[in-house]
């Protein structure tokens, strides 16, 4: 029953929505497979392997490549270390990462979802396992259509014991981007006090892992993902999608009537209706029904239906990436039209070089302390008994460095004026002091007292400037004295 008569079926009972049919994929070979086994070996090494990739900064510092510091507040990507503060390159990355999506969808539809979303990449794994354990789609069906055995219960054991140890060592490889990973695992592994939060975020991701590929597979593409929906908003009529080639395929016959058909000169369509692009899509669509939002573009059809093809001697690519435009065209004997590079696609590599460009200028010329003054707001000033005026100020000097550094403070454009640094002294030569210790932010409060002889309606703009000791490296911020 195809999915279509099952909604129909659904509707007449009076049910609120259709049953869901279990989906056996058949394997299947071909360029497209190769190229999702390619994709999937890669990305996977990178998810496993990644945090034991060592990468040195030196003492006192995380020697892991990658690894998300919650403790101490840092992000390390290789050479790059992100502070808190500094959360708009997250939001960049993001930006970036979604405008690769909408350029991935304007060159070729949902290639994403068919070749790199986690989902895909992750199910298909499950999908090897049970065909390793279970055999292939047929033997699978026949299995679960009979009673149940011994060797079938062995099988179902067997499978799911694999999954879940998949489904583990995926929740413990995501943890490991938070700690040290080699310490961690030996922590883990020894049962060691203070790892109760780790094992329950490895049993949150373990079960997640397990049900969204193992169990729900394509019910997380069809009815979870919003991503098909935005994409279908996004597309147009140049978006490469896998697509069922009706001018060659139509009308359908078996290849003995189509051969017949042909000798007597009279039109026969390419396609057999042998159903195995039905058969190896996982997730049960039929792509000579048109565009569909469960088909995720795999190309697994293309592969299935150009086997098909080289066995009875016609043309491949009967099924392709290609658009309804270009079918149109072929029927009006006009030449296909294929436009990766246009407006919409040079919009969004463009918005990636400058976005992108732009992070990777501001990385490189970032400093590595940062000063920051706030005003105080409740008084803006407090006039003393001898008429001169105090403003308040507090300051925060932050030191990115492996190793404790000393700053001296000074004000520019406070003439005359009497500055305090609230807690600390003035070392012999006046120079007010503050010391900042190794990935610290220090905050402080300073005083600026001026005569009320000076007052002016005008506020006065003062430079405030963090100087280190030793080092020459000084980072300067802006306010403005009150007088009133």
């Amino acid at each position: 029953m195809s999915s279509s008569e099952t909604a129909s079926h659904g509707n007449a009972d009076g049910a609120l929505y259709a049953p869901a049919r279990k989906i056996y994929p058949k394997k299947v070979d071909g360029e497209f497979r190769r190229i999702k086994w390619g994709i999937q070996l890669f990305t996977l090494a990178i998810y496993y392997l990644l945090p034991f990739v060592r990468w040195h900064r030196g003492a006192g510092e995380p020697s892991q490549a990658v690894l998300v510091d919650l403790e101490h507040r840092r992000f390390y990507f290789f050479f790059i270390e992100i502070w808190p503060q500094e959360v708009y390159y997250a939001t960049g990355l993001l930006i970036v990462a979604a405008l690769t999506l909408f350029l991935m969808n304007a060159v070729a539809g949902r290639i994403w979802c068919g070749y790199m979303c986690p989902q895909t990449v992750w199910t298909d794994l499950f999908q090897m396992t049970e065909r390793w354990i279970e055999g292939d789609a047929r033997e699978r069906m026949r299995k679960d259509a009979g009673r149940w055995t011994l060797q079938r219960i062995r099988e179902k054991l067997a499978k799911h014991a694999l999954w879940l140890l998949i489904a583990w060592w995926t929740g413990g490889a995501w943890v490991l981007y938070f700690a040290d990973a080699p310490t961690l695992v030996h922590k883990l592994a020894t049962f060691a006090p203070g790892c109760g939060q780790a094992y329950m975020w490895i049993g949150i991701f373990t079960f997640t892992t397990y049900v969204l590929a193992g169990v729900m597979r394509e019910q997380t593409c069809l009815y979870m993902c919003p991503w098909p929906r935005i994409q279908a908003a996004l597309t147009d009529e140049y978006a490469l999608n896998v697509t069922y080639r009706y001018d060659r395929g139509e009308p359908r016959e078996s290849l003995k009537h189509a051969t017949l058909l042909r000798a007597q000169g009279k039109p026969a369509g390419d396609c057999v209706d042998c159903g195995q692009c039905v058969a190896v899509c996982p997730t049960g669509v039929d792509i000579r029904h048109g565009a569909s939002l469960g088909c995720i573009q795999c190309g697994l059809c293309i592969d299935a239906c150009d086997g098909v093809m080289e066995k009875i001697g016609r043309p491949s690519r009967l099924i392709a990436y290609d658009t309804e435009m270009n079918i149109e065209r072929r029927q009006r004997g006009q030449p296909s039209i294929y436009k990766p590079i246009r407006a919409r696609t040079i919009i969004y590599a463009a918005l990636i070089v400058v976005i992108g460009g732009f992070m990777l200028f501001t990385l490189a010329m970032r400093a590595d302390m940062r000063l920051n003054v706030l005003h105080d707001r409740n008084p803006l000033t407090v006039t003393l008994k001898d008429g001169s005026v105090r403003n308040a100020y507090t300051i925060r000097i932050s030191n990115m460095k492996a190793a404790t550094r000393r700053f001296t403070l000074e004000i520019a454009g406070a003439a005359g004026a009497q500055i305090d640094l609230v807690g600390e002294t003035a070392d012999t030569q006046g120079h007010l002091i503050v010391e900042v210790g190794v990935d610290q932010t220090r905050e402080a409060r300073v005083l600026v007292t001026m005569r009320g002889a000076h007052a002016a309606d005008t506020p006065l703009a003062l430079t405030f400037t963090a100087r280190e000791i030793g080092g020459g490296a000084s980072i300067s911020a802006k306010d403005v004295f009150l007088w009133r």
